[in-house]
């Protein structure tokens, strides 16, 4: 439900719209339930991230890290790309909605057990000696096989009900939090708490089974395994397979390069400033997807008011992502001090680098829903490609001589060389004009002063 106090601080012309657009509505009630669930989660985890790594130092909470790390660069194999995708089809085409959500279960089911095998044989492979980590990351990749599940809040999402999946994740992560406090208190072993990531996806998956049993409109026994709908959704999806393989490679190789060029200690204060940093960019995702379907919608009727909405989307993630940096950037060392303490003070540096990188983030997420939008998804492919290419060999020339700065720097440079490599392909250049024009710092600042004049009296 949209309170009467969020429709006030909006600027009259959107009040407006939303006063007699019930589906804008809806889709601005799913923003605050997702939005919701991410502060929750933010401000409870930024508490517990502190914590736990206060507690465990810098090299144990490093080796945790490196695990995550590790597991995460084959994570794309859990999802095969088909979130956006089955979404797409089952606003589309809601007559085999079905067919789409049970062959898309089965497909991410068997997806995360190849991740969990290629998890296990990479780390016997990089590190043979190291027993400790490698079952940290056979216990991290089997929490992916329950993320299959999740296939259940790709419904909730096209129906913009989003708030039945908040609820489940929301509860499945209070039970965790409650739970490493305990370990904390008791002082438990690392290993207990790199079995609370599994246990949190268990829980999470329990909880959606039951709530969809209760809340969707049609039952499990609806829902269809077709050979033909596997082939044609792999068929989609498949760039964005080996996109999103290239996105957690430029996401998270600066950390598995950190662990073995510099050592866990290093690493262990380097995620501190990127926990930090990395914290909001659930906003790009919760605000791009509850927006999506509209976006297709508005596709159908006019391609002007396609784009329009889009300039809108890009506009609006350039000006909140530039003023969060810029503060950011110089409270750093303060934030470190208050949230880590002084023995992690070297994250200072690193957080002020690396927070910038979270403009390229935001338009990146914003721009993949047009390519999405359009088909055209092997360009989301080659241009996490070329991020995650510059991202390694960045890594390599400066993590030797800058250490955990120069991987900080390596991500800011190569996220913008991914986001703009749109303008490369003829088809993707009107979204890349797109996000150039977002810049235009004259416009942000003339919208600013107009929304401030119009709601002077709030």
């Amino acid at each position: 439900m949209i309170t009467k106090s969020l429709i006030k601080i909006m600027p009259s012309f959107i009040r407006k719209k939303v006063k007699y657009n019930q589906d804008l509505r809806k889709i601005i009630g799913n923003i605050n339930w997702l939005t919701l669930e991410n502060i929750l989660r933010n401000l409870i985890g930024l508490f517990l991230v502190a914590w736990v790594a206060r507690y465990l130092g810098p090299e144990q909470f490093g080796l945790m890290n490196y695990a995550l790390a590790f597991v995460a660069l084959f994570s794309a194999l859990a999802t095969l790309g088909l979130d956006n995708i089955t979404i797409r089809n089952i606003v589309s085409d809601p007559e085999k909605k079905g067919e789409y959500l049970g062959s898309t279960l089965l497909l991410k089911f068997f997806g995360s057990l190849m991740m969990l095998i290629i998890s296990a044989i990479g780390i016997f492979l990089i590190e043979p000696s190291n027993t400790l980590v490698q079952l940290f990351v056979v216990i991290i990749a089997l929490g992916y096989v329950f993320k299959s599940f999740d296939t259940i809040d790709l419904w909730f999402q096209s129906q913009v009900q989003s708030k039945y999946s908040v609820f489940s994740r929301s509860i499945a992560f209070l039970i965790i939090s409650i739970l490493k406090v305990g370990l904390v208190i008791t002082q438990a072993p690392l290993i207990a708490f790199v079995l609370m990531y599994a246990l949190d996806s268990l829980l999470a998956a329990l909880l959606l089974v039951y709530l969809y049993h209760k809340k969707a409109t049609f039952s499990f026994f609806e829902w269809e395994i077709k050979y033909d709908v596997m082939k044609n959704l792999l068929n989609d999806s498949w760039p964005l397979i080996l996109s999103g393989i290239a996105i957690m490679v430029y996401m998270k190789i600066d950390q598995v390069m950190i662990g073995n060029m510099i050592g866990d200690a290093q690493l262990g204060i380097y995620s501190a400033a990127v926990k930090l940093s990395e914290a909001w960019y659930f906003i790009p995702m919760i605000i791009s997807g509850s927006v999506f379907p509209a976006i297709l919608n508005a596709r159908k009727k006019s391609n002007e008011l396609y784009l329009k909405r889009m300039q809108m989307l890009y506009d609006s993630f350039t000006w909140f992502t530039i003023t969060v940096a810029m503060i950011t950037t110089f409270m750093a060392p303060f934030i470190i001090r208050i949230i880590y303490g002084v023995e992690y003070i070297e994250a200072a540096t690193v957080l002020s680098i690396h927070i910038w990188a979270g403009t390229f983030v935001f338009l990146g997420v914003a721009s993949s829903k047009y390519l999405v939008a359009e088909n055209l998804t092997k360009i989301s492919f080659h241009r996490t490609l070329i991020g995650a290419i510059t991202n390694v060999i960045l890594n390599i020339i400066l993590i030797p001589k800058y250490g955990i700065f120069g991987a900080a720097i390596a991500t800011l440079i190569s996220y913008g060389v991914s986001t703009f490599c749109i303008l490369i392909p003829a088809k993707s250049r009107v979204a890349g004009f797109s996000l150039l024009r977002s810049f235009n710092l004259a416009k942000i600042i003339k919208k600013a002063l107009k929304w401030l004049k119009q709601n002077e009296n709030l």
